[in-house]
C-alpha cells in the first residue's frame, strides 16, 4: 500500500456544514460526525495531506445574496481550521502545503465553486483572494453575465456569450495577475479552449473526468486533455458515478479507467485526485468516503503505475501547477489591478444599483438635469416675452 499523502482538489464538506447545521460549527464535532463523507478520522485514514475546501453556494443565489453566502462559506472554512488546529493548517501557497506536510497536518485551502459568487466584480474577486481563496471555478451549472456553463453544450441552455464575454477575458487576466488558479470544471468546451488560449498560467479542472470514458458534458474531451498537457495544467478526476460510468452505479475500477485514459492521452503528469466528496449523492463501490482513497492508489499500482507516477497524481502535479501560477503572479507584479468594471447594461437588474457608472447613478441624474434646465429656461424666456 502506498504510504504517501494525497492532495484532493474538491471537497464540499463546508456545504454540508451549511445545509445540515446552518454553519453553526459549535454544534458539530468533526471527530464523530457520521452524516458526511468527510470527518477527521476519515481524513487521517485517507491520508489527506492537503485539501481544497469548496466555498460553494447554489446558482439560485445569483443576482441575490451569492457574495454574502460565499463569504459565510469562506468564514466556516477558516473557523474549521481554528477549531481543529491539531488537524488542519490553513494554507494559501505551495510553500504552506509543504510546511503542513512536515507538521503532519492537512493543509487547508479554499476554492470558490462558481463565478456567480463574485457577482461580476473584480473587486470582489480580489477581496476573496485576500481572504485566502486560491481557485475560482468560472461557472457552476448556470451562465454568469460573462461565461457560459457546461449545460450549454447539452443543448438544455442557450449560449449567452459564445464562451467568454470581453469582461470574462478581463477576469482571466486578473486571475493570472493575482495568482489564482483558473478552474474549468463546469464550463463549455468553447470556454475551455478560450481560456487555454488566453491564460498565461496553467489551468485546473478541479473535479472532471474523461469524456471518452463517460460522454457527459461535465467531462473533458481528448483534444482538451492534450491542450492541458501542452500548457502544463491538470485534470483532477471526479468520483461521482454519473461522471464516471454515465450511470448511477460505478466501481473503484471504473474511476481507475479514467486515470488510465488521461495518462494514455496526455501523460501521468496532468492527472490528479478531484473527488467531489460531500458534493454528490452517488460514489463508486470502494470509494464511499475519503478514507477509501488509498484503495484507488492500490488499484493504480496494481495496474502498473510507477511509484513516481502515483506520487505525481497524488499531489506533485498539483504542486507543480500551483508553483507555476505563483511564478506567473510574481512575473506580473508590476501590472496594476484591473479596475474597469463590467458594463452596467450587462448586469442591470432591480437588485443592482448603478453608483459610479457613467450615465447611471449620480452621473445619470446630472445628465437628466441638463435637458430639464433647458426646458425651464425656455419656459422663463417665453413668459418674459409675453
Amino acid at each position: 500500500m502506498w504510504s504517501g499523502q494525497c492532495v484532493p482538489v474538491h471537497n464540499d464538506l463546508p456545504w454540508q456544514l451549511r445545509i445540515q447545521f446552518n454553519n453553526e460549527l459549535n454544534k458539530v464535532n468533526l471527530t464523530t460526525l457520521e452524516t458526511t463523507h468527510t470527518n477527521i478520522p476519515k481524513i487521517k485514514t485517507g491520508r489527506l495531506g492537503a485539501q481544497f475546501w469548496s466555498a460553494y453556494v447554489p446558482c439560485g443565489a445569483q443576482y441575490k445574496d451569492a457574495v454574502r453566502q460565499t463569504l459565510e462559506q469562506i468564514d466556516v472554512i477558516h473557523r474549521m481550521c481554528q477549531k481543529y488546529p491539531e488537524t488542519f493548517m490553513f494554507a494559501t501557497s505551495s510553500q504552506d502545503i509543504m510546511e503542513a506536510f512536515g507538521m503532519n497536518k492537512t493543509a487547508s485551502l479554499i476554492g470558490v465553486e462558481g463565478g456567480h459568487s463574485i457577482d461580476s466584480s473584480l473587486g470582489t474577486l480580489r477581496t476573496m483572494y485576500q481572504l485566502g481563496v486560491r481557485y475560482l471555478t468560472l461557472t457552476h451549472s448556470c451562465n454568469t453575465p460573462w461565461a457560459d456553463n457546461w449545460l450549454v453544450d447539452t443543448g438544455s441552455e442557450p449560449s449567452q456569450h459564445n464562451g467568454l464575454s470581453p469582461f470574462g477575458k478581463q477576469l482571466i487576466s486578473e486571475m493570472n495577475r493575482l495568482g489564482m488558479l483558473i478552474d474549468l470544471a463546469h464550463v463549455t468546451v468553447t470556454v475551455m479552449n478560450q481560456v487555454l488560449d488566453l491564460s498565461e498560467a496553467p489551468v485546473i479542472f478541479s473535479h472532471s473526468s474523461a469524456y471518452s470514458i463517460c460522454p457527459n458534458k461535465r467531462n473533458v474531451p481528448d483534444d482538451v486533455l492534450q491542450r492541458v498537457k501542452k500548457t502544463g495544467g491538470i485534470v483532477m478526476v471526479n468520483f461521482y458515478n454519473d461522471y464516471v460510468t454515465c450511470n448511477k452505479a460505478a466501481k473503484l475500477s471504473d474511476v481507475a479507467d479514467h486515470f488510465d485514459h488521461i495518462k494514455k492521452v496526455a501523460g501521468a503528469d496532468i492527472v490528479g485526485f478531484g473527488g467531489d466528496y460531500d458534493g454528490v449523492t452517488r460514489l463508486p463501490e470502494g470509494l464511499e468516503d475519503v478514507s477509501k482513497v488509498p484503495n484507488l492508489v492500490a488499484e493504480l499500482l496494481r495496474r502498473g503505475w510507477t511509484d513516481e507516477e502515483v506520487k505525481d497524481a497524488l499531489g506533485n502535479n498539483l504542486l507543480r501547477v500551483l508553483r507555476q501560477v505563483e511564478n506567473v503572479r510574481d512575473s506580473l507584479k508590476a501590472k496594476s489591478p484591473d479596475d474597469v468594471p463590467i458594463p452596467y447594461e450587462e448586469v442591470e437588474s432591480s437588485c443592482r444599483t448603478s453608483y459610479g457608472y457613467l450615465n447611471n447613478g449620480a452621473a445619470h441624474s446630472l445628465s437628466m438635469l441638463a435637458p430639464l434646465l433647458t426646458v425651464t429656461l425656455q419656459l422663463l424666456i417665453t413668459l418674459s416675452d409675453a
